[in-house]
């Protein structure tokens, strides 16, 4: 058997990326194919390490790479690769243009893609599935059919082991008792569980001996460093931008539960095996991003009208009210994480 060389094109965000690992292991594992990723930079060192990709082709979009005049460098590259395929779980009319331009002779997205007509085959989208699944039916064209649900692999190396440890030793956590990683960032604003909630959760976290690391980007750090100067809560420590995105995934692989709102933080928890309490408020589960662990929970308010507001979320909630977020009880998610860990 002839083995085949595939470019797979995930240029959105960290979470989206991490949903699709499942389709590269599946065409590494069981087709022998050789796969490369076109990826940001961002997003790229989380690929690191991976033996399911053979090679990483960074698209600055937002930089040096930035409109469709700059796009001639990255297509020339892929031309010059020679790929079999191309599979772009990412629907945006960049990604079906380099696609396009590539003359790749099989090139398989989805239904729902801007400038669909440039793609050789096209899958459905199934808005009812997880993305993980909806990700895997783009194997079809292929001649592959997966109907499970797979875990995203990711491989955080010895020396972003030592440095969690480190991290960890600095902050002045006890490894031999339990503790749990909370994530309150988000790119949107409407997806955050306000950050008095986040306190008022560890005012009721500060009831038992329960050891907490806040964890996020850089971006995310005087977030944290406010839950933290007014939480009253002596067993919390902020971590947040003193880690990479595989770093970030040790640390939370370590812990016993993190609490986070709809963002990466979820689904790196998931493919570390770490238990997730998920907050989801201007977005909604249904969407098909929502944790895969058997143990997961999901906290949201159900039954308002205005929700959801957008695939993302947005920066203002459009009724003023903030009903989604506002009305999910701190206390009852205390109540269930001091629960889980006991």
């Amino acid at each position: 058997m002839i083995q085949k060389k595939i470019l797979v094109i995930q240029t959105a965000f960290i979470g989206d990326v991490i949903l699709t690992l499942p389709l590269i292991q599946v065409l590494y594992k069981e087709l022998n194919a050789i796969v490369e990723v076109l990826c940001t930079p961002v997003t790229s060192s989380l690929l690191k390490n991976n033996p399911n990709i053979n090679d990483i082709i960074v698209f600055d979009k937002k930089g040096k790479d930035k409109g469709f005049r700059k796009l001639k460098r990255i297509i020339n590259r892929i031309k010059f690769l020679r790929y079999d395929a191309i599979i772009s779980p990412h629907r945006s009319a960049r990604s079906s243009y380099i696609s396009y331009k590539s003359k790749v002779e099989k090139r398989i997205s989805f239904d729902t893609s801007s400038l669909k007509f440039l793609y050789t085959d096209l899958v459905k989208y199934d808005k009812g599935k997880h993305e993980i699944l909806r990700n895997l039916n783009l194997l079809k064209p292929l001649g592959v059919e997966k109907n499970e649900i797979i875990k995203p692999e990711l491989y955080p190396d010895e020396e972003d082991k030592r440095t969690v440890e480190l991290l960890l030793k600095i902050l002045k956590i006890d490894l031999e008792k339990k503790f749990i990683t909370i994530a309150p960032g988000s790119e949107w604003l409407t997806k955050r569980y306000p950050e008095f909630k986040y306190i008022n959760l560890l005012k009721h976290l500060s009831k038992v001996d329960i050891q907490v690391v806040l964890i996020g980007s850089k971006k995310d750090n005087e977030l944290c460093s406010f839950i933290l100067d007014n939480c009253e809560n002596k067993n919390v420590r902020n971590a947040a931008g003193k880690l990479t995105l595989l770093q970030s995934a040790e640390l939370i692989g370590r812990s016993d539960l993190i609490i986070t709102n709809d963002s990466a933080p979820l689904h790196l928890a998931n493919a570390m095996n770490t238990r997730v309490f998920a907050i989801f408020g201007a977005t909604v589960p249904e969407f098909g991003f929502y944790p895969i662990g058997v143990n997961d929970i999901i906290f949201e308010t159900k039954g308002l009208k205005c929700r959801p507001c957008g695939i993302h979320g947005g920066n203002k909630c459009p009724e003023k009210t903030f009903a989604c977020m506002k009305n999910i009880s701190e206390s009852e998610i205390a109540e269930q994480a001091i629960k889980a860990i006991s």
